[in-house]
């Protein structure tokens, strides 16, 4: 009965210590489960957003430039489809977006201003040499 509860109270101290979300390969594969992975492009800190609301294990390992393998535990391969297809369909989203940028809307007012009538006091300016 007390080898019962001390193998109790050491298989929840064991599970608390596994790390979850983001970690390393290492750590991953230290778990004991087997594990999947895939090729992700681009931006890492957008995937981290999308696998915290998952609740997913997962770590990267880089293998280029802006190219990393994402390993997953193979028993959360559903959870990890469909945080990648959220994760998909918000890089997609961010590209199609119509915000201009900040440089581009300083150049088209600079234009609008250059275009537009000259001010009061130029307009006074004028007048006076014309008078002349």
């Amino acid at each position: 009965m007390l080898g019962a509860v001390g193998r109790k109270i050491r298989k929840a101290y064991r599970e608390h210590q596994t790390p979850h979300g983001r970690q390393s390969v290492k750590k991953l594969m230290g778990h004991g489960a087997a594990t999947n992975s895939i090729e992700l492009s681009g931006d890492t800190k957008a995937f981290d957003r999308v696998a915290r609301k998952w609740n997913v294990d997962y770590a990267f390992y880089k293998t280029g430039p802006d190219k990393y393998l994402l390993f997953f535990k193979s028993g959360q391969a559903d959870a990890i489809t469909a945080c990648f297809s959220e994760y998909s369909r918000k890089v997609l989203n961010k590209s199609k977006s119509r915000r201009i940028p900040i440089r581009e809307q300083l150049k088209q007012a600079a234009d609008q201003l250059a275009k537009e009538k000259p001010r009061k006091r130029e307009r006074v300016k004028e007048a006076i040499r014309e008078d002349r």
